[in-house]
C-alpha cells in the first residue's frame, strides 16, 4: 500500500508514559502543569496517569491526584492507564475526571509478561476475561485491544508473526465469547524491535487476514527506527499512533540502558505536517510544551524537533 491517510489521529501518552520511567520524583503540580499545557495544543486524546502499584511504579503514586487536578478542556479526552481489575476500579472512581474506555492486551513474550506484570500466559488470558466482565458490568465499551512485545523482545529476542497472529484470533476470540467488539487493535512495540520492514510485513500480515480491521501502532524510539516506523505504517495506512511529547518515557521493566520513549509527538507532527497530512495539532505550540517537558524532567529529551524548530516558523521569517 501507499496511500498515505488524510487524517492522523495522534494519542498523546507522555505525561503517563514519562512520569513513570523518570528516576527522581516529579512534583505534582508540574506533571499537573504538563497536561494543563498539552491540552492547549489540539491534541484531542491525552493519557494522563497510571492507575499502579506505586511500589512498582512509584512514579505514579500520585495519579488519583493528578486526575483531580488538571483543567479538563472540552473536546480532549482524558484517559488512564490501568493493568489490572484493582487500577480500573480506581480510574472508574474519578467520575468524569476521566474517559473511560475498555482496553486489554495480551503479550507475545511470557519471560516480559512475567518481568511486567509478574503474569504467566494463562494468567494473561484469565484476567482478560474477567476485565471484559468488568467492563460488562459497568457498561464500558471496549474502545481497544493489542499485542504487546509484537515485534520483538529483550528476553526471549525475535517474536514469530503467526505468534502475534494467533494472539490476535485469541484475543478477538475472547472478547466476541463476552460479546465485545474493540473499535481498534493495536500492535505494540514495546521493546523497540520494529523496524519498517518489519512493520510493512506485519501490518500487511494482519491486513491480509482481517482487512476491516482498524489498526494502530504504539513504537517506541529506543534505536532511533521511531518515525521511520511510523512512515511504514502511514504506507500501510495505519492512521492512529500513539506517540510522547519530547520523547518522554520508556517501559521501565524492559531492561534497556537508555530507553527512549515512544515515538515523538512533535516529531511526528512535523513529518505530517510536512506530508500534507492533517492531525489537528498546532506544531509550534507542541515544540514550547516539549521544552517545557524537558524543563520539568531536569535533563535532556530525545526530541529533535524541539531544538530545530519548524520549517514552517522558518519558512515564514525568510520572507
Amino acid at each position: 500500500m501507499s496511500d498515505f491517510p488524510k487524517f492522523v489521529q495522534i494519542n498523546e501518552e507522555g505525561p503517563r508514559e514519562g512520569f513513570q520511567f523518570e528516576k527522581g520524583p516529579i512534583p505534582t503540580a508540574r506533571k499537573v502543569e504538563l497536561i494543563d499545557a498539552l491540552s492547549e495544543t489540539g491534541l484531542n486524546h491525552i493519557q494522563v496517569a497510571s492507575f499502579v502499584n506505586p511500589k512498582r511504579v512509584p512514579g505514579w503514586a500520585d495519579a488519583d491526584e493528578v486526575v483531580e487536578s488538571y483543567r479538563r478542556r472540552s473536546g480532549v479526552h482524558y484517559t488512564a492507564l490501568w493493568l489490572n481489575t484493582k487500577g480500573l476500579e480506581r480510574a472508574l472512581s474519578h467520575g468524569n475526571r476521566l474517559d473511560i474506555g475498555g482496553s486489554f492486551s495480551l503479550t507475545a513474550s511470557e519471560k516480559f509478561l512475567a518481568r511486567n506484570q509478574q503474569s504467566s500466559l494463562e494468567d494473561n488470558v484469565a484476567r482478560a476475561h474477567d476485565t471484559l466482565r468488568l467492563y460488562k458490568q459497568h457498561g464500558i465499551p471496549l474502545k481497544r485491544a493489542g499485542i504487546m512485545a509484537a515485534f520483538g523482545c529483550n528476553f526471549e529476542g525475535e517474536i514469530p508473526h503467526q505468534r502475534v497472529l494467533d494472539m490476535i484470533q485469541q484475543l478477538l476470540d475472547i472478547c466476541a465469547e463476552h460479546g465485545m467488539q474493540p473499535e481498534v487493535f493495536s500492535l505494540a512495540d514495546t521493546m523497540a524491535w520494529a523496524t519498517p520492514k518489519s512493520v510493512r510485513e506485519l501490518v500487511g500480515k494482519v491486513r491480509a487476514r482481517w482487512p476491516d480491521m482498524t489498526l494502530s501502532l504504539h513504537l517506541h524510539d529506543t534505536r532511533g527506527m521511531g518515525v521511520a516506523n511510523a512512515y511504514a505504517g502511514l504506507e500501510m495506512g495505519v492512521a492512529i499512533y500513539d506517540s510522547t511529547v519530547a520523547g518522554l518515557g520508556g517501559c521501565p521493566f524492559a531492561a534497556h540502558k537508555g530507553a527512549a520513549g515512544n515515538v515523538c509527538t512533535e516529531d511526528l507532527v512535523f513529518m505530517l505536517d510536512e506530508m500534507g497530512i492533517a492531525t489537528g495539532i498546532d506544531l509550534d505550540k507542541l515544540i514550547a510544551v516539549a521544552q517545557l517537558a524537558e524543563n520539568i524532567v531536569g535533563h535532556p529529551l530525545p526530541g529533535s524537533v524541539k531544538m530545530g524548530g519548524s520549517l514552517k516558523a522558518l519558512r515564514e521569517k525568510l520572507h
